[in-house]
Parts: C-alpha cells; structure tokens; sequence
C-alpha cells in the first residue's frame, strides 16, 4: 500500500498556501485564539483537499518457479539399459514435482548435435536456449539425465545465466569398462601401388581387465593383416595402396567380454587411390584413319603417359635401302615385351597383325602379363580376319573371341545390346536411348564365333562389336571394328567414341566405378545413399547394420538398367555395414573422430565441479545390484547454501506478477466535502457562542 499526492495547484503554489495556513494557525495558537485549533484543523483540512491525496493498493500474484531437465538423448545413451533407466528416472522427476503447485517444469530432450558437425552431446547449450526467455531469478535448478559423457561443460569459473542448484542423474553402472580403436594418423591418398603409412591405437577405458588386444584388418572387405596392439599404445601400420578410387581399411579389435558397447570396437579410414601416371602402350599395325582417334584420346589425358609405334615398315619389305639411310627406328620389342612389359597398365594392339616383328614367344609373354593382372585391348581391322590374325598366335589364350575369317560388310548403326544397356561401360551412352541411336553409322566388323564374357555393343544383325572379358587376374576388351573414328571426324552427326574408349580403358585398369557388380554407399549429411550395380538383374534387398547393432531390409530401386538405389535418413551416426548377395561395403556416417564415440562408460565426474559449486547433487541412477531410488525434492527460500547429499534442493523464487491497482481518494467526493464543512461548521459554532 502507499500513499501519493495529485494536487489541483501547482506544488509551489500550494506550498505558499500551506505556509500561510501554518502561519495563521500558529498566530491564532500563539494568542490564544478562541477556537484557534478548529481553525487550524479546518486550514489542514483544506490544505489536504487541494493537495488530493490517494492511497494505491497493488494487487501481485506469485510466479511459479522454472525448474530444467536436461534429457540426454544422444547415440551413447542406447548402451548397457541407459534408456530406460533415463525414462524411468524423467516420469518419476516429473511426477515428484508436479506436488508443488508452485514449480513449473521445463524438459528439454538434446540429441546429437546438428549433421554439419561432428556427433556430441552438447547438454549446456540446449539448457541456455531452453532458458533464454526465463529471468534468472526464476530458475530453481537443473536436473541432468545424462551418462555424463557432456562435451560442452563451461569451466566453473565461467557463469550459467542462473543462481540455482545443478544436480545430475547419472545413468549406467560403477565400474565400467569398455575399449575401442580410434585412427592416430592416416594419409587421405596414396599413389596406387606404393606403401602408405598409419598409426592406431587401442584404448581400454574404465576398469577394464589388463590384456593385448588382436585387431584385424581388412582393406575393401579383404583381411590384409592381424595385429598384436597393447591398450594405450600407438601402433603403425603398413600396406600397399591396389587400387584407384576409394580404398576402405577397416581396423577392428578383439571385444573384451561385459564391455560396455562394441560399436567403437571397429574404425575405418577411406583412402583416395591415385594412379601415378597411367602407362599406355598403344602399336599401331600400321597407318590408318583410326589411328589418331586413339592417340588424341590418350594424349588429352594428363593422367596417361602414352608410349605409341605405328609399324611403317615391315620387316618383310625388301625395297634395297640401307639401314643406315632409313630414318625410321627399330621396333624395341624386347625391351618393351620382355624387360618392362609389367610397367605398363594397358596395352592396346590397333589394326596389328603378325608378321614377324614380334617373335613367337612374346605373344605368350603378352598372355602371362594379362594372367598376372595386365589389361588388353584389341582394336580390330580387317588384317584380324585374315591369315596373319594375331588370333593365330598363342595370344589366343586370352582373347574372348576367335575370327571367323569373314568381314562383315554392311552398313549398320552400332547398338547396345542388353548386357550392355545394364553394364557400366557403355550404360547411359549419350543417343542410346532412342530407336535408330541418334549417332553415326559404322560399315564394317570383324566376323567372330560365339565370344566369352560379356558383348556389350552389336553391329548389324546382332553381330559382337564390343566384346570385355576376364581372364585371370587381369581384362582383355575386343573392339571389332575399326571405324570408331568415323564418330570422331563427325560422320552423319559423330557419336559417343571420347566416352566409350576411355570408359573401356578405364574398366580394363580396373576402375572400380566400372566394376560390373558393386556395391557402394555414401554419406550425405545423415542420409546414406546405397547404390548397387549389376548385370544379372534385381539384386534384391540389401542388409543395413547400424552402429548400434540393429539390422534393416533396404529395398533397392532401379534407376537405370543396371543401377540400383536407395536412399535412408538415420539419426546413428557411426559405422554403417551394407550387404547383399556376397558383396558388403562399409560407409561412416558423420565425423569419424567424433566425441561421441571416444568415450562410452557413464561418469559422475565432468557434472561434479558444477554440482559442488552450485550447492548440487551427483547420484547414480543404478548401483552393482540395480536401479536405486530418486532422491526427493527440497524446495529451498532464498539462496541454496547448504549442499544436500540425499535430496535435490531447488531454489524456490519471489517474484511475483501486478495483477491489479486499487485507488482510494482520501479527500475526493462526498467525503472530503462533509469532512471540510463539519470543521468549517464546528468553527462558527464555537466562534458564535
């Protein structure tokens, strides 16, 4: 209640009238004025009247008080029953303070952190947005659910916007233990076929039982190596990089038995394969209209060094010049077919036909070299049909077809056939989708018995054009026709040739993009984007093993002929597994040295500084034998300065909300009217007796 002034004269003015009324009230009380204290009671009352006093009530309700839970939802609570020990332990929180009208609960559930950052569980700054639009003084406390693995605890010495209790609600066990492997260091590429070093570590934490750990290792799904690591210790590793691409390596250790999760027992590092200068020897039987069309393409490729010999003139070729005045050079066969025939990555015959410039024995090295992993590609011209075919030579051994001895001479337009319509060499071809393919013709092929492998292109009435095969370790692609260049030079329009050749190249060096049958996976943020290539039809579900153990049927969808995908938003972040049929394929899902995973064994000791600082409470939710009960509530007047080790106190707040204000005018109305007339009235009365 207080009591206020709203004079109808001005304050100086009312205050000269006050004085003069003070200074005949003193003289009429000073002489002894008959009737001087009516006087002076009437003078007050008027003075009163004219300075209007009021007296104002307010009307004020009390605030509730706000009280936090911080719910820890992140990837680390689905280990060893934390969740439901957190939804126990929230229901029976939420329960004990809807007793006390006066407290107002606020829940706040933090996942993992945002998909553009490494996965964490980051409890503070979801706690200072849940509070952002609450006065300090109205916060009562925090209640943290939580295994108290929390990665963005401000230091104790630094503020939380609030004068209140934290405690914490720990969930897991004592004693804990678990191990994991985390990558040291590890390059991001490698030259293809080179050694390549990297560094791991096995950690043990907790409790855990002092032993060695065995950790296998696999490189794009094939064990390479076991190694003996003792927990705490960095180990390096070496191994050779067999491809372009991406190249998985995969570490996994041995799991220790009760540990507490095995999702950080594995870890995996992709490593980008370069291919140091491809290698190319690329003989030319002769000279021909196709033949700059291959060496434009190589010789465009800063990847690919090109070692090219066109054979001008055979050794049968008797015209009387001497040796000395020629200026061609002699073919190296040896060196190039015996002593370094393993340096180069491809080899491609175009339009070559024996006739004595290579021994015998070297088309049987040729063999052996595509055996061992080499890759051939035969470009065929109309000496392939005849008797100096290289078909003849024990280079036949590896080649997917054999001459027949005809050329077939007939217009046609080349076409994918239905193996080649699904394999990824020629998949996709621009102008293959529609009926005549909107490209160029070609005129004539080389006549073949029925090929191995796979015909991915046919000429005129289904005849072999584009023929790739295996064979051994290594590839061999047959192009039976040698008038690709005429796409090049434009004829009727050109056609695709910069895209086949290279994608033939590229398959015979073994690009995995090319692989026939592959199975890939990606991440996007937290979307994990499945591809399966095929030949041999609708592959089938593929298998989706989460970090956490759990398994889903991924059903895949055709996109193209031979390309099967799948899309799948997750909210685990981790090691991903993907399989079907034999193939399997492993993709990481968020940041790779992610704090959630460094560390899964429940805690109370990153919350303890700031439960002993704010006079809080650490208590486990569960002991060695099982769940234990909650503590109760304390609500606390004033400031917490007595920390409670058997109840959570709660800060219980003051403020209060003005609902209303009452007014009453002490000398307004009907009132202060008789109140001045009964003194003005009382003093003629005394004054007329």
């Amino acid at each position: 209640m207080t009591l206020d002034f709203a004079p109808f004269l001005p304050w100086p003015y009312l205050a000269a009238l006050i004085l003069a009324a003070v200074a005949l009230a003193a003289l009429g009380l000073w002489r002894r004025v008959r009737g001087a204290w009516l006087r002076t009671a009437a003078l007050a009352a008027f003075c009163l009247a004219i300075a209007n006093p009021s007296v104002f009530q307010e009307e004020r309700e009390p605030l509730s008080t706000i009280v936090a839970i911080v719910v820890d939802r992140s990837q680390s609570q689905e280990n060893d029953g934390r969740r439901e020990q957190t939804d126990r332990a929230l229901a029976d929180l939420k329960d004990r303070l809807s007793r006390f009208p006066q407290i107002e609960t606020r829940v706040v559930e933090a996942a993992d952190s945002a998909e553009t950052e490494a996965p964490s569980t980051k409890l503070f700054g979801a706690l200072a947005t849940a509070l952002a639009d609450v006065p300090p003084a109205r916060v009562g406390g925090a209640v943290f659910i939580t295994d108290g693995q929390i990665h963005d605890v401000p230091d104790v010495n630094q503020k939380l916007g609030f004068d209140a209790p934290v405690h914490g609600l720990i969930t897991g066990k004592p004693n804990e233990f678990d191990r994991r492997i985390e990558i040291v260091s590890a390059p991001r590429f490698g030259i293809v076929g080179e050694q390549q070093k990297m560094t791991f570590r096995v950690v043990d934490d907790g409790a855990a039982p002092g032993s060695g750990a065995e950790v296998t290792i696999r490189l794009n799904g094939n064990e390479i190596a076991t190694e003996h690591a003792e927990p705490g210790t960095d180990v390096p590793f070496s191994f050779t990089v067999p491809r372009g691409g991406n190249n998985i390596l995969e570490f996994a250790v041995n799991p220790l038995a009760g540990e507490v999760t095995e999702v950080n027992n594995r870890a995996v590092h992709v490593l980008d394969g370069i291919r140091e200068n491809l290698r190319v020897l690329l003989v030319s039987g002769e000279p021909h209209a196709g033949e700059r069309a291959w060496r434009n393409l190589l010789k465009s490729d800063a990847a690919v060094d090109l070692v090219h010999f066109t054979i001008l003139r055979p050794p049968e070729k008797q015209d009387g010049t001497p040796i000395n005045e020629l200026s061609l050079i002699a073919f190296p066969t040896r060196e190039l077919f015996v002593d370094k025939i393993s340096e180069f990555d491809l080899i491609i015959f175009d339009r070559y036909q024996h006739r004595g410039v290579l021994p015998i024995l070297y088309y049987d090295n040729i063999a052996q070299y595509v055996q061992n992993g080499g890759a051939l590609l035969i470009a065929a011209g109309p000496e392939h049909a005849g008797d100096d075919s290289i078909a003849a030579t024990p280079l036949s051994a590896v080649l997917p077809a054999t001459p027949t001895g005809v050329m077939n001479e007939k217009a046609y337009f080349p076409r994918l056939s239905e193996e080649g319509k699904k394999h990824p060499v020629t998949r996709g071809l621009e102008g293959a989708s529609s009926e005549p393919p909107s490209w160029g013709r070609w005129f004539r092929t080389v006549d073949v018995d029925r090929p191995l492998g796979q015909t991915v292109m046919e000429a005129a009435d289904g005849k072999p054009l584009l023929v790739l095969n295996r064979v051994g370790k290594g590839r061999v692609a047959m192009l039976l026709s040698d008038q690709g260049w005429l796409w090049a030079r434009g004829f009727e329009g050109g056609g695709p040739h910069v895209s086949l050749y290279r994608r033939t190249a590229h398959w015979l060096m073994q690009e995995p993009a090319l692989e026939e049958e592959a199975l890939t996976a990606r991440a996007s943020g937290r979307t994990l984007e499945i591809t399966r290539q095929t030949i041999e039809g609708d592959p089938g579900q593929a298998t989706l093993t989460y970090p956490s153990g759990r398994t889903d049927e991924i059903t895949l969808t055709e996109r193209e002929p031979g390309l099967y995908k799948a899309e799948v938003k997750t909210t685990e972040t981790g090691l991903f597994e993907v399989a079907n049929d034999e193939l399997t394929t492993l993709v990481h899902v968020g940041n790779v040295d992610a704090p959630e995973f460094k560390a899964a064994i429940s805690t109370e000791e990153k919350l303890r500084p700031w439960a002993e600082k704010t006079k809080g409470l650490v208590r486990r939710l569960a002991d060695a034998d099982g769940p234990v009960d909650l503590p109760s509530i304390l609500p606390v007047r004033g400031a917490v300065r007595v920390a409670d080790d058997e109840r959570l106190s709660l800060r219980m707040t003051d403020e209060t909300v003005l609902k209303g204000i009452n007014s009453l005018s002490l000398f307004g109305g009907l009132f202060g009217l008789a109140a001045l007339l009964f003194l003005i009235s009382s003093t003629w009365y005394r004054e007329g007796r």
